[in-house]
């Protein structure tokens, strides 16, 4: 994992390449954008001019990349346009992230005065992500940036209150304590019932507490050998989900579905539901995949 310490800006990587008309944007905060290859020079490099930018690239199917988003969100949010926050998916901007030469997501660069150089790597507590904020205005104003109001920035928004349960939570994903994670979004759930945030991330923090101690390559040998094992075909398809194959584990949950009855299931369709509740719902794969378990059932 790269520390988010130390920025230097004197490497900067030419995006002078990349295509340049214009792409429709998708985010509605003006805090945070949704970049493409097309518009990096204008969303990202022209803005740095401005205000510094972070630049998140992540994937649908990149877990630690759902832990460590809502908070670059929400810590975007509480500054208010002293920086701003620009996603990269990677699966649809291959040639972008291939000349950053990005081995592995979430990775975060940051764009400053025009410049982009690496930041961190993977999903940091809140504490560190906050450090790191604070350097990168520091060097914003060092640089002497304009600020978002045309004006030289001065001291950094002060914080804005958060769940205490939510940063615990994040901490412990941080930390791979993932029981802690779901005991933590338990408890911000039992004074905020239907919390969308919490919610997400207890699911991803249960699907993560289930694998973690499981070898993939013996778990799919041992759901191939009982292909009517229930407990066997979940663990499975909770492997597949977790190594980016999302097709074959809702394939096989929809088989298992198809010829079971009874408990059996009840328990694979509760199953493949709560593997739906972590995958971005526009995804097609999960919209047909809906529609096949409705059909499974019904």
């Amino acid at each position: 994992m790269t520390r988010p310490t130390d920025l230097n800006i004197a490497g900067a990587v030419d995006l002078s390449r990349l295509a340049k008309p214009a792409a429709a944007p998708t985010s509605t905060s003006p805090y945070v954008m949704d970049v493409s290859e097309a518009d990096f020079e204008d969303k990202v490099l022209r803005r740095s001019l401005q205000v510094p930018v972070l630049v998140d690239f992540w994937a649908d199917w990149c877990g630690p990349c759902k832990q460590l988003s809502p908070i670059l969100e929400r810590l975007a949010e509480e500054g208010g346009g002293s920086w701003v926050l620009a996603k990269v998916d990677v699966d649809a901007n291959q040639a972008l992230s291939g000349q950053l030469q990005i081995q592995s997501i979430p990775a975060v660069f940051l764009a400053l005065g025009g410049r982009l150089v690496p930041g961190f790597q993977g999903a940091l507590p809140e504490a560190q992500l906050r450090q790191f904020l604070e350097q990168v205005l520091d060097a914003a104003r060092q640089a002497g940036l304009p600020g978002p109001d045309g004006e030289v920035s001065q001291e950094a928004p002060g914080p804005v209150p958060v769940d205490p349960e939510l940063v615990a939570a994040e901490d412990a994903l941080a930390a791979e304590d993932y029981a802690g994670a779901v005991a933590a979004y338990d408890a911000l759930l039992a004074r905020k019932p239907g919390d969308a945030e919490a919610t997400l991330g207890k699911a991803w923090s249960q699907l993560l507490q289930r694998a973690v101690d499981l070898d993939p390559e013996q778990v799919l040998a041992a759901a191939a050998a009982a292909p009517d094992d229930v407990a066997k075909q979940t663990a499975a398809a909770d492997v597949e989900i977790l190594t980016e194959q999302i097709q074959p584990a809702i394939d096989r949950l929809i088989a298992f579905v198809q010829r079971s009855a009874g408990d059996d299931r009840n328990q694979a369709r509760s199953h493949l539901l709560e593997l739906f509740s972590v995958l971005d719902p526009e995804d097609e794969r999960i919209v047909n995949g809906r529609r096949a378990l409705s059909n499974a059932l019904y």
